[in-house]
């Protein structure tokens, strides 16, 4: 098995790597948010990929063919796509929410602000 052919488990481990780094290291909270959905999207990725089988048909009987791929992950992410963009949605509208109260979307600002009131 070729080290570097498995291309897509390293876009994978790439987009989950930045992802969670840019979650853990951000100090600004829409920072947080896009880190949040490159982790997200690394695992979209992941399914996607493996959901694959090569030389695989769509799964409909049809004479000939003995190997199907399965749609399930593929139906399954389209789930998660919602998910994702509601949660992001909701992500962005507390982050507005957090601005008009504290005036900074800058986690520590915000922070220090809470312990001193």
């Amino acid at each position: 098995m070729d080290f570097l052919g498995l291309y897509n488990y390293w876009v994978f481990i790439v987009l989950m790597l930045s992802g969670f780094y840019l979650l853990l290291s951000a100090r600004n909270l829409v920072k947080k948010v896009i880190g949040l959905n490159l982790f997200q999207t690394s695992v979209f990725v992941f399914y996607i990929s493996t959901g694959k089988v090569k030389g695989g048909a769509v799964p409909i009987a049809a004479e000939g063919v003995d190997v199907y791929s399965n749609p399930l992950p593929h139906t399954l992410i389209l789930t998660a796509i919602v998910v994702g963009v509601a949660s992001t949605a909701l992500g962005l509208s507390l982050i507005l929410r957090i601005k008009d109260e504290y005036g900074s979307i800058e986690e520590d600002e915000v922070d220090m602000q809470d312990v001193l009131s």
